[in-house]
C-alpha cells in the first residue's frame, strides 16, 4: 500500500528528481555498485599505466643508445675529416699525408703532375693519401750537386713516412674524440651520454686504426696500380726485372719509389731510365688493332719507355684484310724491334705478307722462331672472316669453327713438341686454340675476345703447367669500339722474363678509348714463376 500511496502523489514526484528518488529507494545498493565499480576501475588503470610506462621506458632507452652510437659516429667521420692530416718531409720533398674514412682500406701515393700509384696495403675503413709537394730548394740543389745525396735521402725516406704516420694516427683520434665531445655537448648537454659518446668514438677510430695496423700488407708495392700519362709510368713505378731483389721488404721498396721521383724531378733533358737486370726480357703483348692508328702511336711510347726487346702480335691487325688496308702495317718497321706476328680471323693472305715485308716483322705460320733468347711458336687463324656480323668478336663456336680452330691448335702443339728447343710462348689469335697446347710450354697468348683475361689450361697428368693470356683490343676494336656508350680501352701487356725465360712480372697497360690520354697500369708479380701466377683454371673447347 505504501507503494500505491507513493504512486498517488504526482506532484510530489515531480518535485523529486530521478536520482535522488533512486538513492532514497536504494541507497545502499547505490553505494556499493558505485564502490565495486571504482575499485575495479582502479586497479584496471594501474595496470594499464604500468604496461605503457615499461614499453616507453624500453623504446626511450632504444632511442638513447641508437642516439649516442650517431653522434659517436658522425663526431669521429668530422674529426678524421677535419683533423686526418699533418705535413711533413720525405726525402727531398715536402708532403702531406690523409687520412679519410673508406669502405676499403688502401693507399694512394699522389705524385703530381705525375699520376698516382694506387696500393691494396691494407684492411678496414681507412683510406691514407700521401701527396708529394715541393721540393725543398736547399736538399734539391744538394741533390743536383751531389748524386749519391739521393741515397741518402732514400735511406732516411722509411724513417720519415714511419713518424708521419704515427703523428697522423694520433692527431686523428685527438681530433675525432674533440669533435665528438663538442658535438654530443651541443645535442644531449648531459655529461653521462657525452662521454658515452666520446668514448665510442675513441673506440671506433682507435679500432679502426688499428685494423688498418694490424693488417698491413708491405708485399703490395710490389704490384701497385698506376694512374697518369703513360710516359712516366716507368720512372713511378720502377723496373720490373729487378722484382726478385727490390722487391723483397717494404723499406727496400719505398726507398726505391722516392729514389725513382727524386731523380725524376731534379733530371731536365730526360726521364731517368734504369739499366736492366742482366737476362732479363721484355716482351710487349699486342693484339687486335683493328686499323686504329692511334694503336701505333700508343705501341712506339711503350717500346721506347719500357726498353721493349720484342713486340708479339696475335692478330686482327686490320679489318677486312684487303689490299689498301696493307699500308696500314708500315708502321711495324719504324718501331726497330723484333716484330713477331701471327694472323688474326680479321687478316688475309695478303695482310700477311705485307707484314712479311718489314724488315723487323716475323711472320709465324704453324712454325717457330727464336728472338731475344726466347724461343717461340705461332700459328695463324684458320678463319677469313672480316664481316664482323658473322663471326664477332668473342662469339660463340659453331660445330664446324670450333673443328676449325681446335684443329689450328692440335697443329700447333705438334709443331711445339717436335722443335729442337723447348718453346717458351705459343701464340694463337682465338683463345679456343689454345686447349691443346696444354703441358706443351708454360705461357700461351692469344687475343680475338676484345677483353683482356689470365687463366691456367686444365693442366695433363705429368706435364707442365701453362698459362693462358688473352690480350684486349690494342685498337679499341677499331671503329666498332665506338659503337657503345664508352669507347673500347686501348690495351696492352708488358711481359718480364728472368734468365730462365720464364714469366716473372707482368704489366697490365689500359688507355681509356679512343681520344683518351689517360693510362692506368696495374702491375702483377708472379711468386713461383715455374708455376706461374696463382690464376682460375678456364676450361677450353673440345671437339
Amino acid at each position: 500500500m505504501d507503494g500505491g500511496e507513493n504512486e498517488q502523489r504526482g506532484p510530489g514526484d515531480e518535485d523529486t528528481p530521478p536520482a535522488r528518488r533512486e538513492r532514497r529507494w536504494r541507497p545502499g545498493r547505490d553505494r556499493v555498485g558505485r564502490s565495486g565499480r571504482s575499485g575495479q576501475s582502479g586497479r584496471s588503470g594501474q595496470s594499464g599505466r604500468s604496461g605503457q610506462s615499461g614499453r616507453s621506458g624500453w623504446a626511450r632507452r632504444m632511442g638513447v643508445v641508437l642516439a649516442v652510437l650517431t653522434v659517436a659516429l658522425a663526431g669521429a667521420v668530422i674529426g678524421v675529416l677535419a683533423g686526418g692530416r699533418v705535413n711533413t718531409d720525405i726525402g727531398p720533398f715536402r708532403a702531406s699525408l690523409t687520412l679519410a674514412p673508406a669502405v676499403k682500406g688502401s693507399t694512394t701515393v699522389d705524385v703530381p703532375p705525375l699520376g698516382a700509384l694506387q696500393l691494396d696495403s691494407h684492411d678496414g675503413p681507412t683510406h691514407l693519401t700521401v701527396r708529394l709537394g715541393a721540393l725543398d730548394q736547399r736538399k734539391t740543389e744538394a741533390l743536383i750537386d751531389d748524386p749519391a745525396s739521393i741515397n741518402r735521402a732514400s735511406l732516411s725516406a722509411v724513417e720519415d713516412v714511419r713518424d708521419g704516420v704515427m703523428r697522423l694516427g694520433l692527431r686523428t683520434a685527438g681530433s675525432a674524440v674533440l669533435a665528438t665531445l663538442l658535438l654530443a655537448g651541443l645535442i644531449f648537454r648531459d655529461v653521462r651520454r657525452t662521454a658515452w659518446s666520446t668514448g665510442l668514438a675513441l673506440a671506433v677510430t682507435a679500432g679502426s686504426l688499428g685494423l688498418a695496423a694490424g693488417t698491413l700488407r708491405p708485399q703490395a708495392i710490389e704490384e701497385p696500380r698506376y694512374e697518369g700519362l703513360l710516359v712516366n709510368a716507368p720512372a713511378i713505378v720502377g723496373d720490373a726485372r729487378r722484382i726478385a731483389n727490390d722487391y723483397s721488404r717494404y723499406a727496400e721498396q719505398l726507398q726505391r719509389i722516392v729514389g725513382n721521383v727524386s731523380q725524376l724531378y731534379t733530371t731536365v733533358s730526360a726521364l731517368p731510365v734504369y739499366e736492366p737486370a742482366p737476362g732479363t726480357t721484355r716482351v710487349l703483348h699486342v693484339s687486335d688493332m683493328h686499323l686504329n692508328p692511334t694503336g701505333w702511336q700508343l705501341i712506339r711510347t711503350v717500346v721506347e719507355q719500357f726498353d721493349i726487346d720484342v713486340v708479339i702480335d696475335t692478330g686482327d691487325i686490320t679489318d677486312w684484310g684487303s689490299e689498301p688496308e696493307a699500308s696500314f702495317v708500315g708502321s711495324i718497321g719504324l718501331l726497330k724491334k723484333p716484330y713477331v706476328y701471327i694472323r688474326g680471323n680479321h687478316d688475309s693472305s695478303r695482310t700477311a705478307a705485307a707484314v712479311a715485308r718489314q724488315p723487323n716483322a716475323i711472320v709465324l705460320n704453324n712454325s717457330t722462331t727464336t728472338v731475344a733468347g726466347l724461343t717461340i711458336a705461332g700459328i695463324g687463324d684458320p678463319r677469313f672472316t672480316p664481316d664482323k656480323e658473322t663471326s664477332p668478336a668473342g662469339s660463340g663456336l659453331t660445330k664446324q669453327v670450333a673443328e676449325q680452330v681446335i684443329g689450328a691448335g692440335e697443329q700447333l702443339a705438334a709443331t711445339v713438341q717436335r722443335s729442337p728447343r723447348p718453346v717458351n710462348i705459343a701464340l694463337v689469335h682465338d683463345p679456343a686454340s689454345a686447349g691443346p697446347l696444354s703441358g706443351t710450354c708454360p705461357l700461351v697468348l692469344a687475343g680475338h675476345t676484345h677483353a683482356r683475361q689470365v687463366s691456367k689450361l686444365p693442366q695433363q697428368l705429368g706435364k707442365q703447367s701453362t698459362q693462358l693470356m688473352v690480350e684486349g683490343s690494342t685498337g679499341g676494336a677499331g671503329l666498332r669500339g665506338l659503337e657503345g656508350e664508352k669507347p673500347t680501352p686501348l690495351s696492352m701487356t708488358v711481359l718480364y722474363f728472368d734468365q730462365r725465360k720464364l714469366l716473372q712480372a707482368y704489366d697490365d697497360i689500359t688507355v681509356g678509348g679512343t681520344g683518351q690520354a689517360q693510362v692506368n697500369l696495374e702491375r702483377h708479380v708472379v711468386k713461383e714463376p715455374a708455376q706461374g701466377a696463382p690464376v682460375p683454371v678456364t676450361p677450353t673447347p673440345t671437339r
